[in-house]
């Protein structure tokens, strides 16, 4: 019997937007008198006038009410990596999973296709210096992100059509208090705590159902549904 798992996960950092946009970066990056700006001016002195700076920033997708969202796939993406960090422990529930990232893509689904944040507050910005080592030397460029603050919330429900998968679910989630979404995850950006708002067993025809809620949605589908019978 499959099963709904319905979540919500709260972020104890801001989390860093990941969709590519091309306005230029904020000019006031070194100008800015916000209290690390003495920090990033030293940076900046360090690597003198042919520091490239990197064009555009990484945003957040947005709904047609002009929220700021996640996808379904970022969720999943989430999934695989939390379960290849996971399964190295022999204990885990990951590691009894085999072929993992094929799992995950086939056998459970996040049943909305996008997922509005919860949060009240402006959405900020976050800049930081990049260093990469390359054949000319090192390279040093500015990268810039939207960011929605601590204390935003995502509601969703994952779908696992294999029953013990769950408790693997449930394991990659408690993750993220570890290791979260969005970019620059390795400085912490990103975290979260999730708590369980209910989970039950669903048939197959109810999984189906689940997963075509997101594209009732769409005017552009609404038509089809109708001729299918889907209400």
């Amino acid at each position: 019997m499959a099963k709904e798992l319905r979540v919500r996960c709260t972020l104890l950092e801001e989390i860093l937007g990941t969709a590519s946009n091309n306005p230029e970066i904020h000019s006031e990056f070194i100008a800015s008198k916000a209290p690390d700006a003495v920090k990033r001016e030293e940076e900046i002195a360090r690597i003198g006038v042919d520091a490239e700076i990197e064009k555009g920033m990484t945003v957040f997708p947005r709904n047609k009410d002009g929220n700021p969202l996640m996808w379904d796939y970022q969720i999943k993406g989430f999934f695989k990596e939390s379960c290849g960090a996971r399964r190295k422990d022999t204990g885990s529930k990951s590691a009894k999973i085999k072929s993992y990232k094929k799992q995950i893509d086939l056998s459970i689904f996040v049943a909305e296709r996008e997922i509005p944040f919860r949060f009240s507050g402006e959405i900020g910005s976050c800049q930081r210096p990049l260093r990469a080592q390359t054949a000319q030397g090192e390279r040093i460029s500015l990268a810039n992100s939207e960011t929605i603050p601590a204390g935003a919330e995502l509601e969703f429900s994952v779908v696992t059509l294999i029953d013990s998968d769950m408790s693997a679910v449930r394991e990659w989630l408690d993750y993220g208090a570890l290791h979260g979404f969005g970019c620059w995850r390795n400085s912490s950006k990103g975290r979260f705590i999730w708590e369980e708002l209910q989970e039950r067993e669903v048939d197959p025809k109810q999984v189906r159902q689940l997963l075509l809620e997101s594209y009732k949605k769409k005017p552009e589908l609404e038509g089809v549904f109708n001729r299918l019978g889907y209400t």
